[in-house]
Order: C-alpha cells, then structure tokens, then sequence
C-alpha cells in the first residue's frame, strides 16, 4: 500500500529542523526500498522549509502511521501537523525514475482536497512534467479524499492547472524539491 506522508513545520523550528537532519536522514535511510518520493516543501525564498514529504510503499495503515509518528522531527517538536493519506501511484514510478531528472526548473508539490465525487483519477495526457501523480484515499482505499501530485512547472500558477479548480473543495501549492542525502 502507498501512502503520502506530509509534515508541516512549526514556526521557528528551522533550527531545531538544522539540528537533527541527519537523525532524519538515518530515519530514512531505514525506508530507502520503500521510498517512491521525498523532499521538503519551502518557503516563497526557496530556502527555508515548511515542511517534508515522503510516498512510501509500506504493508499497511498501521506501519503507515508508525513511519510518521515515529520521524525524529515529529517527535522532536519540528512539525506542527500530519496529513497522512493512502495513496496510489499512478504513474507506477519513484522520482528517481523522472526523465526530468533531479534538478532543473521549479517544481511544487500540489495538494487538492476532495470534496464529493472522485475526480482526476486518470493521469493526465500532458504527464512529461509530473514527477509523482496519484489519488488520496482512505486508509480501506475505498473512498477518494483528494489528489497529490509532484510536478514540474514554470510557477505555482501552472503547477495549480493540474488540478482542475472546482472539483476540489481547495487546492494548496507548496515549493518542493527532490530530498534525501546529497
């Protein structure tokens, strides 16, 4: 089963963020087999994080939750919420795999929170810019609550225009970039 793990800092912990990555990175390091994508989300300077995405492949909603709650950051105090939702790969790839490669252009992490029908289930027929691509569901898979997607784009603007705007109840784009030890 996949999931879409997204912390969001607290204010003012960037400090305490500095402090303990490699504890972060080692705690990681343990999920390197199940990683389909990771990296931070940032502030508009493209510097400061705001928050950590991880797509892990991983038995079950309890290991699931075991994977966020037990994140050194989290249980250090550096984030202030958890969005932890069953995911499905649709692209059937990690962002390893992304023909854009690692660097290169802005990309952004776009979340649209479901409101009523499923929507946006196929991929989209423009995917040369999607780097991870999948609905948000249920922990039993049975109910759509949303969309996730990593996406390389021009701006915020653009990357927004994968969702299509009134099918979700809101849409929400943060700066991202790829994670993991240089």
């Amino acid at each position: 089963m996949e999931f879409l793990c997204y912390h969001r800092d607290r204010v003012d912990s960037v400090a305490l963020r500095d402090e303990l990555l490699e504890e972060h990175w080692s705690y990681m390091d343990r999920y390197s087999k199940e990683m389909i994508a990771r990296g931070p989300t940032l502030a508009d300077d493209g510097d400061t994080p705001t928050g950590s995405v991880h797509i892990v492949d991983l038995p079950d909603p309890t290991a699931a939750r075991a994977f966020a709650f037990d994140e050194p950051n989290y249980q250090a105090g550096v984030y202030r919420d958890v969005l932890l939702r069953r995911w499905h790969n649709t692209l059937g790839r990690t962002m390893w795999d992304f023909p854009g490669g690692r660097t290169g252009g802005n990309r952004y992490l776009v979340l649209g929170l479901g409101s009523g029908q499923a929507a946006e289930l196929a991929v989209p027929t423009d995917r040369d810019q999607l780097i991870a691509y999948g609905p948000l569901l249920s922990d039993n898979g049975a109910v759509w609550l949303g969309t996730a997607v990593l996406v390389r784009a021009p701006d915020a603007k653009t990357a927004r225009a994968v969702l299509t705007k009134d099918r979700y109840a809101d849409i929400e784009v943060h700066n991202w970039q790829f994670g993991g030890r240089p």
